[in-house]
Order: structure tokens, then C-alpha cells, then sequence
């Protein structure tokens, strides 16, 4: 018999729509019934691509015995990260306050007032690596609940005056500066791995808000080693496991410090951020590996995340059936000799085995081996590497597929489509236009209501219950904005306008400046969450920096542009301090520091292959955060087309800098060169 869970939209709840257990979705009436009952309330966050939620699910909310022993003495709530990335903030703080350490499956119990006091993540089903059964947990809290409640409630009020005393020095509300920045650039070279690529120790995360920074700051500055540290990293993942040398698209991290051996689950956020990141890496450098590595994840997204509505799916899980009816970690991505052997012949799977550095004892687990391109020696015949890519393709693609986390995610979203924009520009793929055009037409017309308030998901083509957080507002104007300079249509503007108006109202505090990542109306939670750190994608207060900064530049608003300059005094403070954590905010900085240049292409009515020319060199232009209008004479697209016009009757091109602009040009070479820091 289904639970409550089974009217939810989130693919990860609806996994747990069957269980045993009788679930709750996060609510108010959920806690009114542990406050009927009496009882506490279990508190259970994950995500539908999380290999060890799954585990845990099955091995204790799918077991009857436990199933009944929570249902009789607690009220559970099952939460899906990804819609309420808020809850999932509050209590992952608390969690990490009180263990040093956090992750998923989330397990917390909570007071019928939504207060914590008893903190875990994943609990086996018997004791096991010091670590208690979840039995065990549940008994302990239970008879703490019962025998001890006064000391329960004591702990729970300390909890939360702890959290709400966590305020982060964020510094004054001034932007840093060049001092700053070169701080930054110098704590990020002592973590650079110089023999892998990449920054820390394993697991390895893919920087792609720190290679943006350092591409940036390379621009403008002309540092050599920046550049170096961005093109080695990337190059190293794009040869490693965590791409996918065979389907195009990373994984979301490697588990060793060479990039072998990936979680295999691909995030959406992560393929765009790195698909922008590698078509940047193009722009600045001409690098082919980069320009095949960002149309090959352009078209994974495209091919493989995709929804019928037109918008981009969340995830694809790292475990897939192996054949046998096992779910595997990685069953779908990875190869033994034998199985090159089946699809290729004995003489190409010789070829295959070294070209991608399949060996007898595997990378991977049982003698399997994760595809890489190992640097080698030799040359391999170029059309026969494309013919065994191509079958061993097709093999695979007849292997069961991993699951998709088929929700469309607002904020990631709007990453998907600033990429898609750009990359689709960048290499003559209107294809990739069109298909971030659709992503933006789907964000307006289901996420976007007539108050421009935004909703943070929706699944086939129904939209959520759960209001937009700051990240989502941020990066969906981020996308936008890149649409608007892609496509030269002003509505993107206007939108993007619309919801940068909402950040101002809604999130940012008045009197500091700061930025909080749930607006001023929406649920109160027992702590307002406010992380400025960039981690798995830009936080909400980076991404709203940049967007309100790119938005000021095209519009000339002095309201947004101071807002964004308030909202970096916190890269000031933690740039030099903790750069691999405020890449995004770096980055940002840049652009300020830079300008950003505004640059305006005005050409003829009708068809103006002059006027495409210097279209196409302002978007290939490295100045860091460079914004882009284009129309035909007389246009009132974009704010930046007022009066220009066009000189001795040919498209002509408009730079300016800091409230002082150049003369302008219709020459794309020295246009190209006012572009180039």
C-alpha cells in the first residue's frame, strides 16, 4: 500500500511511495501530527541519484520489522534535497555543528517544533565499523524521548541558539580588489596538484567555478600560471574516468586523486557548468581537446537529460542492472577485455584495450575497467578509433540504462541554458540555441508566475509546490542574460530584469548588503539559511552577484550594480582565506574588476553578415563578464543600442568601460583586440 509520498512529483520521494513506512512529506501537518502523537519526528534527506540513500532504503525503510517500529514510535518526513535545498541547509549545518561532518542519506531527529537534537547520516542495519544499527539509534532516541525529555528539549533549544549564533564575518560590503584576488590566485597554487590537475586530495571534485576565476583572471592580468592550472585540469579530467569517453558528459567526482574511478552518477549543474567552462578554455586558448570535450557534454545534455517538455532533467544515477538483475555502481560505463573482445573482434579490442587503458586486472572493480585516455606513445589510426567508439557506443547502449531523476530543477536549468547559448554560438551550433531557447521558454511559461515569482521545480511538465530559493533566481537570470547577448532578443533581458528585481526586494538585507538564500516571505525555518560558499554549483549569493552585475552593465542600473558590489565584500573576506570554495564569487570579482565592458553591435535591418561578423567576435572576446547587445539600427532591444548609429553606413561596434566609451569600430580585428584585456 502506498504512503502520503505517492501524490509527491520528486522522483526520490515517489521511490520511497512504496515503502513501509508510513512517510510524510515535509509539511506543517506533519509536525501538528507529532505534536498530537507525542512523538519525535525522524527527519530523512536525500536524493533519487544517491547511491548510499538507496542502500539504506532498502536494507531499513523497506524492512517491515523497522517500517513498524517507526511508524508506532515516530513521525517520518522524508525530504528530496534538490526540491528544498533550504531544509536540507538548516539542518546539514546543525548536522555538521555537532559531528564534523555531513553528507547523505541525512538522518535527524527532531522536537514536533522542528528543532534537532540527535544528529546521523547513513545507519546500517546492524552495528558494523564502530558505527551503531539504525535499530539501535531508534531505540536510543526513543527511550531518550521517553525517559529524558526535559534534557531532549535543553539540548534541542542549544541546538538551535548555537546555530542561530553562526553568523559568518563576512567582511565589509566593499568588492575586493586586486590585492585580493592575487591572494586568491597564490592559496589556490598551494593546493594545486601539479601531477593530476585539479586541487586537494581524493575524492576529486571537478573545479569548474575555480578554472572560470582562473581563465578570468588570466584574461585580465595575462598570468601565466593561472592559465596553466586551467588547461592542465581540465585536460586531466578529460582524459580520466569521470568523463565519459564514449557518451560525452562528467560525472560528478572521482574517487581517487588521478580522476580514474568516478561516482558514476551525472548531475546536470555539473555538465553545464563544465561544458561553459571548457567552451571558455576554447575561447581563450583555441585548444581542440576543449572544443570536442564542450560539444560532446553539450550533446549529452541535449541527448541524454532532455525532457519532453523541453527542459533538462536533474540526474542519471550511477547504478544500473549489470545484466543479472544486480544493481551495480557503474554497470553501465565500464568494460573487462572480454566484453571489447564480444563487440570488437580479438584485433580491434587489443586496440580498444590500449587506446582507452582497459587492462586484465581492471580499474575498477571485478577486473573491469573505467574508459580513459591514458597519455601513450604511438599514433592510432584515427578512423578506426571512431569506428570502435562507435560500436562499442551502440553496445552500450543497449546495456539497462541507469535511472533518470527526471524533475526540472529552475536553477539548473539556468545553467544548462547560459551553456548551451555560449557553446552553441561559440562553434556554429544553432541547434544548441534552439535547445536552451526551448529550456528558457519552459522556465517562463510553467516556473515563472505572473508576480515573477519563480518555482524551484517541476516534473512533466506540472510544476511544484516548492518556492524558488535565491540560487534559483540567480542562475536562471544568469541564463537569460547569456541568451540575451547569444540571441539579441531583448525579452531575455527583460526577464532576467524581472527576477534580479525580486533578489533585491525579497533577499538581500538593506542594511549589510548580504544575501540570503530563501526570501523574506518565505517558510520560516528555525534558522533563515545563508551560505555564500560555492560548492557543487555557484551559491545563491555568488550567482546573484554576477547576474545583478551583468544586468547593471547592460542597463546602466545603479541600484543593481551597488547591490553587487555589497554582496562581493564577501569574496573579499573569504577569497584569500578559502579560494577553492568561492570560485564563483572570484570570477565575479574579475568581471568587476574589469568592468565589466559593454559592448553594443549595431547593423541593417534584414540579413548583416558585417553585423554577424562583429556579433560573433564580441561573444569570442575574453574581457572577463563582457556583455553583449546586437540590433539593427533604430532597435530598442537593449538599452545599450540607444542612439547608435551606424558609421559610413556599415555595422558598427560600440565598447564601453567604466562610464567612458571608445570610438567605435566596424573593424572585427580591432574590435577583437578592444575585447582582449
Amino acid at each position: 500500500m502506498a504512503n502520503r509520498l505517492a501524490h509527491e512529483t520528486s522522483p526520490y520521494l515517489l521511490q520511497h511511495a512504496d515503502n513501509p513506512v508510513d512517510w510524510w512529506p515535509w509539511s506543517a501537518e506533519a509536525f501538528e501530527e507529532a505534536r498530537r502523537r507525542g512523538v519525535p519526528v525522524l527527519l530523512s534527506v536525500g536524493y533519487s541519484s544517491c547511491h548510499w540513500c538507496h542502500v539504506m532504503a532498502h536494507e531499513s525503510f523497506e524492512d517491515q520489522a523497522t517500517a513498524d517500529y517507526l511508524n508506532e514510535h515516530f513521525l517520518s518526513v522524508k525530504v528530496d534535497r534538490e526540491e528544498r535545498p533550504d531544509v536540507d541547509a538548516v539542518y546539514m549545518e546543525a548536522v555538521q555543528a555537532a559531528t564534523g561532518q555531513g553528507g547523505w542519506p541525512m538522518t535527524v531527529f527532531l522536537t514536533p517544533d522542528a528543532e534537532p537534537f540527535y544528529f546521523g547520516t547513513y545507519f546500517p542495519p546492524a552495528p558494523r565499523h564502530g558505527m551503531p544499527s539504525f535499530r539501535q539509534v531508534l531505540e536510543g532516541v526513543r527511550h531518550a524521548w521517553t525517559d529524558r525529555r526535559e534534557e531532549v528539549a535543553e539540548v534541542a533549544g542549544k541546538i538551535v541558539r548555537d546555530l542561530a549564533g553562526r553568523e559568518i564575518a563576512y567582511g565589509d560590503d566593499v568588492a575586493p580588489g586586486e590585492q585580493e584576488l592575487s591572494q586568491a590566485l597564490l592559496g589556490l597554487t598551494r593546493e594545486y596538484d601539479p601531477q593530476r590537475g585539479g586541487f586537494g586530495g581524493a575524492p576529486k571534485f571537478p573545479p569548474s567555478m575555480v578554472i572560470e576565476f582562473l581563465l578570468r583572471h588570466h584574461a585580465r592580468t595575462g598570468a601565466e600560471g593561472a592559465l596553466q592550472m586551467a588547461r592542465d585540469t581540465c585536460e586531466r579530467m578529460a582524459r580520466g574516468g569521470i568523463y565519459d569517453q564514449l557518451g560525452g558528459g562528467f560525472a560528478r567526482y572521482s574517487v581517487d586523486r588521478d580522476w580514474t574511478v568516478p561516482h558514476f552518477e551525472k548531475m546536470l549543474y555539473d555538465n553545464a557548468l563544465l561544458c561553459r567552462v571548457y567552451a571558455h578554455l576554447w575561447r581563450a586558448t583555441g585548444s581542440e581537446l576543449a572544443r570536442r570535450v564542450a560539444l560532446e557534454t553539450a550533446d549529452f545534455m541535449v541527448r541524454e537529460l532532455r525532457t519532453a517538455e523541453g527542459g533538462f532533467a536533474s540526474a542519471l544515477d550511477a547504478d544500473s542492472d549489470d545484466g543479472t538483475g544486480r544493481h551495480v555502481e557503474g554497470a553501465y560505463y565500464v568494460w573487462t577485455p572480454e566484453q571489447l573482445a564480444e563487440v570488437l573482434g580479438a584485433e580491434d579490442a587489443q586496440a580498444a584495450a590500449q587506446y582507452f587503458g582497459v587492462t586484465e586486472s581492471g580499474t575498477f572493480e571485478e577486473g573491469a575497467s573505467v574508459l580513459q585516455l591514458p597519455q601513450q606513445d604511438g599514433v592510432f589510426d584515427a578512423e578506426k578509433i571512431a569506428s570502435i567508439k562507435e560500436r562499442l557506443a551502440a553496445a552500450r547502449a543497449a546495456r539497462p540504462a541507469p535511472g533518470r531523476d527526471d524533475k526540472v530543477v529552475a536553477a539548473w536549468n539556468g545553467l544548462a541554458v547560459a551553456a548551451l547559448a555560449e557553446t552553441g554560438a561559440y562553434f556554429d551550433r544553432p541547434d544548441l540555441v534552439d535547445a536552451a531557447v526551448a529550456a528558457a521558454d519552459l522556465l517562463v511559461r510553467l516556473h515563472l508566475d505572473d508576480r515573477a515569482r519563480l518555482a524551484r521545480t517541476s516534473k512533466d511538465g506540472h510544476v511544484g509546490a516548492n518556492a524558488g530559493v535565491l540560487e534559483d533566481y540567480a542562475d536562471v537570470a544568469e541564463g537569460f542574460l547569456a541568451l540575451a547577448s547569444v540571441t539579441g532578443e531583448g525579452v531575455w533581458l527583460e526577464f532576467a530584469g524581472f527576477l534580479l528585481d525580486q533578489v533585491l526586494i525579497r533577499f538581500v538585507d538593506p542594511e549589510s548588503g548580504a544575501l540570503y538564500d530563501t526570501a523574506a516571505d518565505a517558510e520560516r525555518l528555525i534558522r533563515r539559511p545563508q551560505d555564500p560558499t560555492d560548492n557543487a554549483v555557484p551559491s545563491g549569493w555568488s550567482a546573484a552577484a554576477g547576474a545583478l552585475l551583468s544586468y547593471a552593465a547592460h542597463t546602466g542600473s545603479e541600484p543593481h550594480r551597488t547591490a553587487a558590489e555589497r554582496a562581493l565584500g564577501v569574496v573579499k573576506a573569504l577569497g584569500p582565506r578559502v579560494p577553492r570554495f568561492i570560485g564563483w564569487g572570484l570570477a565575479v570579482a574579475e568581471a568587476l574588476l574589469d568592468g565589466p565592458r559593454e559592448v553594443a553591435v549595431v547593423g541593417r535591418a534584414g540579413g548583416d553578415p558585417a553585423a554577424d561578423e562583429l556579433h560573433r567576435t564580441a561573444l569570442l572576446g575574453t574581457a572577463p563578464g563582457a556583455v553583449v547587445a546586437r540590433g539593427a539600427l533604430g532597435s530598442e532591444e537593449f538599452p545599450l543600442l540607444a542612439d547608435r548609429v551606424l558609421v559610413e553606413g556599415a555595422a558598427t561596434a560600440y565598447v564601453c568601460r567604466g562610464f567612458v566609451c571608445e570610438l567605435p569600430t566596424t573593424d572585427a580585428d580591432a574590435l577583437r583586440d578592444r575585447l582582449t584585456p
